[in-house]
């Protein structure tokens, strides 16, 4: 059994899914949303244009281990990092941020330092996505962390 097919041990991980900023399109957020879904992931999907501090609250009050963050707009070098540091502020600062979208490969080294776990460029397979996630919440669940 691999990664992709191993079972989550406890109670399912919720995902927040998010589209930051003035973005129109949200077709790749959907369909992560939906693999995770299927993959026994809870997942919260708040809509497009969202700010921010929308994003940051939303993730708080859902409780989530992780928010997926998802960019069209070439805004990620600028609203990556603000969610990350709205979540900082609210004291979720230990909640798993990753992105995707239409991001330059030479924006990756970035916003990894600012704090994104990961990013998966168009192309990626759900599957890896789901992997991602599943190894390294599973991860920090083994490891105490919250």
């Amino acid at each position: 059994m691999t990664a992709r097919e191993a079972p989550m041990s406890g109670r399912p991980f919720r995902v927040l899914i998010a589209k930051p900023g003035l973005d129109g399109h949200d077709r790749g957020a959907k369909v992560i949303a939906r693999a995770l879904r299927d993959a026994g992931f809870e997942v919260i999907y708040t809509g497009l244009r969202q700010t921010p501090e929308q994003i940051a609250t939303a993730a708080v009050q859902e409780d989530v281990d992780a928010v997926g963050l998802s960019i069209l707009s070439g805004a990620h070098r600028r609203l990556f990092p603000a969610v990350i540091e709205r979540l900082r502020e609210a004291g979720a600062g230990d909640i798993l941020v990753f992105g995707g979208g239409i991001i330059p490969e030479e924006d990756i080294p970035f916003l990894r330092e600012a704090g994104v776990a990961r990013v998966f460029l168009p192309g990626t397979d759900t599957r890896d996505v789901v992997a991602f996630l599943r190894e390294e919440l599973e991860r920090r669940r083994a490891a105490g962390d919250p």
